[in-house]
C-alpha cells in the first residue's frame, strides 16, 4: 500500500523527497510562506499555493487513515474484521469508500430488517439469498419459520421478513453501492424544475425548467439550483433510468444459473432500489456535487481575491474618499499620504441642484485646502450620482489641478466601520465617517485596508453565503496570508490586523508589536523585534524576513533577505566586487553579469546557500524595499464618465475587471453597471474557465456588444470579430 508521502508526490507530480521535506517542515510548525519563501531546496522552488494545496490533502489523508483505523478497531471489536475486508478498508481511497464498508457493521436505528431478524427470520434470508442449486421454494421453506410467539402468523408475513433482510443486505452492499453512485454520475440526470405551477419572473428562471447529465452540470448551475430550492423557488432532484439501475444491482445479487429463490431475491433486490438505494444515492450525489461546486466557488473566489489585494498601490498622494448615500447623504474623508486623517464632512449631491451645487462648493474648498490629487468612490449605493457630481467637481477645478478619480470595492466597508477595531482606530468619527476614510486608504494601499475586513465580506466570489463557513474561511485566510507576506509589512506603520497576517505572528503578538512600537519608539533593527512580548526565537525565525525595517542602519533590514542569511549576501556582495554602500546608494547596476561571470553554482556553494536562495538574495540586492505590486499595471483613474446610454454597439473602451466567475467576467467600464464578458467572447482560444485568461484588476479593452437601458445589462466582448457575426 502506499505511503501519505507517495500518494502527495504522485498527485502533486513531485519527487517523495521534496514532498517529505515539506510535510516535515508542517510538522515542525513552520508557516506556508516562511516555507514556501526559505526553504526553496528542501522543496524543489514549490510555490505557497502548491504547498497549500499538500498540506490540504495531507490532512484529509491523515484523517482517512485515522478514520480507517476507527472502522477497523469497530469491527474487530464485533469479532467480525476478517483478514480480506482490513485490506479493502485499507485499499479505501476515499472515505465514502470506507463508509460504504462500514456500513454493514454500523449500529442502526431499530429497521425493518432488525425486526425481522428479531422475529428469528435471518436463517431464512441467508438460505434464500444464498441461491444454492437445491434451494427450497421460498413459500414452503417459509411455513417453517411461522411462530405466532415471535410475531410471525403467517408464511407470507416471513417471506416479508426475510426479503427485508435481503433489502438491508444488498443496500450494505459497498460495491452495489460504489457501481451505482458511479452509474449515477455517468448516465443520471439532475433535474430542476419551478415549485409553483405559475412562477414569477426570478433570477432562478434559467431552472424552471432545467435538466443536465450529473456529470456535465456546472458548478454554478449546482449552487443556483441548491439556494432556489432552499428558497421554494424550486425543485431539484437527481433522476436515473430504473431499469438500468436494477439491472445493475441484480447483476451483483442473482446468481446463475437461477434456482427456486432467485426470483424472490430479485424482488428484494428491487425493493432494496427503490427503497433504500436511490435515495440515498440520490442524497450522496446531491451532496456530492455540492461539494465539487463549493470547492470550486472557494477556489474562485480564492483566485479573485488575491489580484484584489495585489492591486498597485497610489501611494503618497492626498487623496478623497467618497461614501455615497441617499438619505443620510455622501460622507466625506481627506487623507494624506500616509492615511492620516485630514477632514472630514457630510455633502448632499443627490438632494437637487442646488444641494448639488453647495456639495462641489464645498469639496472644491476641501480639495484646494489639502492639496487632494485622487478622489476614491465607494462603488455601492448612489455612487452613480456621486460619480456625476464628482466629474462636474473635477472639470470646475480645471485641468490644471490634475484631480482624477477612481471607483473603488466597497464591499465590507461598512462591516468594517462598525466593528470594535474601527472604533478603536477612529474613536472621534462616527461610523459612516470611518467607512469614507476606509474608501480612501483602498485606494491608496488596498493590501493594508482589505486585510482589517473578513474575507468573505468582499465581494469578489460566487455564492460565498453558501460555502462551508470553515472551509470559506481557511482559503480566504491563506491567501490573505500569501499575499502580506509577498509584499512585506513595515513594522513602524503597519496596523495590528495586518501584522496579525505576516507569518509566525497572530492578533496578541502582533498587539504587542504596535504597544511595544508605541512606547518605546520606532523599532531600529530587525533583532529588535525580539524584544517584543511573547514574541520568541520560532515567532521571529517565522516572521523575521517579511518585515521591513526603513530605519535599520542594517539595510538588508529593509529587504526580504532573512536574518540567517545575511552572511551569504555580504559574502555575495564581496564575491562580486560590492559593498553594502553600493546597495544603499542601488549601485548593483552589473550584478547578475558578475555573478555568472563568477559562476553561479561556485558562487552559491561558496556562500552557503542553494542557487534558489542565490538568486533570490540578488534580486533583493539590487531593489532593497521593492514592493512587487508597483510591478503591476497601474489602475485606470478617470476625468469623465460615461452613462449607460451613452453606450454603442461597437465602442471600443479601456476597463478594469471587478469579478471573474464560471461563466465570465465582470468589467468596469466607467459605467456605474459593470459590463458581462461573457466566456465565449473572451478569447480566440478555447478557455474551460474564464480565469484562464482574466484576473480580478486586470486592465482590458473590450467592445460594446448589447446594451438594454431598461434592465441595466451590458454585453461586452474582448473579441471584436464577433461584433459583426451576431
Amino acid at each position: 500500500m502506499q505511503t501519505i508521502v507517495q500518494i502527495l508526490a504522485g498527485e502533486l507530480n513531485k519527487s517523495e523527497e521534496h514532498v517529505k521535506n515539506v510535510v516535515d517542515l508542517l510538522d515542525e510548525g513552520n508557516t506556508v510562506p516562511f516555507i514556501a519563501r526559505y526553504r526553496k531546496e528542501m522543496h524543489g522552488t514549490m510555490d505557497d499555493q502548491t504547498i497549500r494545496t499538500l498540506a490540504d490533502r495531507l490532512t484529509y489523508l491523515r484523517n482517512l487513515e485515522a478514520r480507517r483505523q476507527e472502522v477497523k478497531n469497530s469491527i474487530e471489536n464485533q469479532g467480525k474484521l476478517t483478514e480480506e475486508l482490513a485490506q479493502k478498508i485499507d485499499a479505501a481511497a476515499t472515505l465514502a469508500e470506507v463508509e460504504d464498508l462500514y456500513r454493514p457493521y454500523k449500529q442502526k436505528r431499530r429497521t425493518r430488517a432488525t425486526i425481522a431478524r428479531e422475529k428469528g427470520l435471518e436463517p431464512l434470508a441467508e438460505l434464500l439469498f444464498a441461491q444454492e442449486k437445491d434451494c427450497p421454494v421460498p413459500e414452503e421453506e417459509a411455513k417453517k419459520y411461522v411462530d405466532e410467539e415471535k410475531g410471525v402468523k403467517t408464511a407470507e408475513e416471513a417471506l416479508a421478513g426475510a426479503s427485508d433482510i435481503i433489502a438491508e443486505l444488498v443496500s450494505d452492499d459497498a460495491e452495489i453501492r460504489k457501481a451505482l453512485r458511479e452509474l449515477y454520475f455517468e448516465r443520471g440526470d439532475i433535474v430542476s424544475a419551478a415549485a409553483k405551477k405559475n412562477p414569477e419572473d426570478t433570477v432562478y428562471r434559467n431552472y424552471y425548467a432545467f435538466t443536465s447529465p450529473v456529470g456535465k452540470v456546472q458548478g454554478h448551475q449546482v449552487l443556483a439550483m441548491n439556494r432556489g430550492e432552499r428558497e421554494e423557488v424550486l425543485k431539484v432532484s437527481v433522476e436515473m433510468n430504473r431499469e438500468v439501475a436494477v439491472q445493475a444491482v441484480c447483476a451483483r445479487v442473482l446468481k446463475q444459473p437461477a434456482c427456486a429463490s432467485s426470483e424472490f431475491v430479485r424482488l428484494a433486490a428491487e425493493d432494496a432500489y427503490d427503497r433504500l438505494i436511490a435515495p440515498s444515492i440520490e442524497r450522496e450525489v446531491r451532496a456530492a456535487l455540492t461539494e465539487t461546486a463549493s470547492e470550486g466557488a472557494i477556489g474562485q473566489f480564492a483566485l479573485n481575491l488575491r489580484p484584489l489585494l495585489m492591486q498597485p498601490p497610489v501611494k503618497g498622494f492626498v487623496t478623497m474618499g467618497l461614501d455615497p448615500g441617499y438619505r443620510m447623504g455622501c460622507k466625506v474623508a481627506v487623507v494624506d499620504g500616509t492615511g492620516k486623517v485630514l477632514d472630514t464632512a457630510v455633502v448632499y449631491p443627490t438632494f437637487g441642484e442646488k444641494k448639488k451645487q453647495e456639495c462641489i462648493e464645498k469639496l472644491s474648498s476641501m480639495i484646494k485646502k489639502s492639496k487632494v490629487k485622487h478622489i476614491a468612490i465607494g462603488n455601492g449605493t448612489a455612487s452613480r450620482e456621486t460619480e456625476q457630481m464628482t466629474v462636474e467637481l473635477i472639470s470646475s477645478l480645471g485641468a490644471g489641478a490634475g484631480v482624477s478619480y477612481m471607483i473603488v470595492n466597497e464591499s465590507g466597508a461598512s462591516v468594517y466601520s462598525a466593528s470594535p477595531l474601527a472604533a478603536k482606530e477612529f474613536p472621534e468619527y462616527d461610523v459612516n465617517l470611518r467607512s469614507a476614510v476606509s474608501i480612501a486608504r483602498r485606494l491608496q494601499d488596498p493590501l493594508a485596508e482589505l486585510v482589517k475586513i473578513d474575507p468573505k465580506s468582499i465581494g469578489v466570489g460566487q455564492y460565498q453565503h453558501d460555502m462551508p463557513e470553515k472551509r470559506l474561511s481557511e482559503a480566504l485566510d491563506g491567501v490573505v496570508e500569501d499575499c502580506v507576506n509577498a509584499v512585506g509589512v513595515d513594522v513602524n506603520t503597519a496596523s495590528a490586523p495586518l501584522l496579525a497576517r505576516v507569518s509566525g505572528l497572530n492578533s496578541g503578538v502582533a498587539s504587542n508589536i504596535v504597544k511595544y512600537r508605541e512606547a518605546s519608539g520606532a523599532f531600529t533593527s530587525r533583532k529588535q523585534i525580539l524584544k517584543v512580548p511573547k514574541l520568541g526565537e520560532k515567532a521571529f525565525e517565522q516572521c523575521a524576513g517579511f518585515l521591513r525595517v526603513p530605519e535599520s542602519k542594517q539595510v538588508l533590514d529593509n529587504t526580504s533577505v532573512h536574518p540567517e542569511s545575511y552572511e551569504a549576501a555580504e559574502k555575495l556582495l564581496s564575491l562580486c566586487g560590492y559593498s553594502m554602500d553600493d546597495v544603499r546608494e542601488g549601485k548593483l547596476y552589473n550584478l547578475m553579469e558578475r555573478l555568472n561571470k563568477y559562476g553561479e553554482e561556485k558562487a552559491a556553494k561558496e556562500c552557503g546557500v542553494g542557487l534558489p536562495t542565490l538568486f533570490d538574495i540578488a534580486k533583493e540586492l539590487k531593489k532593497p524595499g521593492r514592493d512587487p505590486r508597483d510591478e503591476l499595471p497601474a489602475p485606470i483613474l478617470r476625468t469623465d464618465v460615461l452613462e449607460i446610454k451613452d453606450l454603442k454597439r461597437g465602442m471600443e473602451l479601456k476597463g478594469t475587471v471587478r469579478n471573474v466567475i464560471d461563466f465570465g467576467a465582470f468589467v468596469d467600464i466607467g459605467v456605474h453597471q459593470d459590463g458581462l464578458v461573457h466566456i465565449s467572447q473572451i478569447s480566440d482560444k478555447f478557455i474551460r474557465h474564464p480565469s484562464e485568461a482574466l484576473s480580478v484588476g486586470d486592465v482590458v479593452t473590450v467592445w460594446v456588444k448589447d446594451v438594454d437601458e431598461a434592465k441595466k445589462r451590458i454585453s461586452l466582448t474582448m473579441r471584436k470579430d464577433k461584433l459583426g457575426n451576431d
